[in-house]
């Protein structure tokens, strides 16, 4: 009579389908990790190029304010801090701004920067 092979069994394929599910599970959480810190980057950029044209407009009075309170509303607005605006050029009308907006805890925050004024 014949024995039965399941005897000889150890479980090793549980561990080892263990294993590749945690390790799928980390490759996973770092590219959520990774996307989330993209879709930052996306809103300070996005928030310091309408920061920009919006502050540009009062330097050159077509809108009331300042041009940097002006930036700082939008940048509010829009869910960001403004870290930085500078008013330049031999007329004041080209405005730099810097943004940031708080990403994942684990990341430091992402930061948008942006020009915007007439040409030279």
């Amino acid at each position: 009579m014949r024995r039965c092979s399941c005897e000889r069994e150890t479980g090793a394929g549980t561990v080892l389908m263990a294993g590749i599910a945690i390790a799928a599970l980390l490759v996973l959480a770092v590219v959520v990790l990774f996307a989330q810190a993209s879709v930052a980057a996306s809103r300070a950029a996005t928030a310091a190029d309408l920061s920009a044209l919006a502050a540009a407009d009062a330097a050159r009075g077509l809108r009331d304010g300042s041009p940097c309170a002006v930036a700082a509303g939008v940048a509010a607005h829009h869910g960001a801090r403004l870290t930085g605006c500078l008013v330049q050029g031999q007329s004041g009308h080209i405005v730099q701004v810097h943004t940031e907006v708080d990403s994942v805890p684990a990341l430091p925050p992402a930061s948008g920067r942006a020009r915007a004024g007439p040409p030279p």
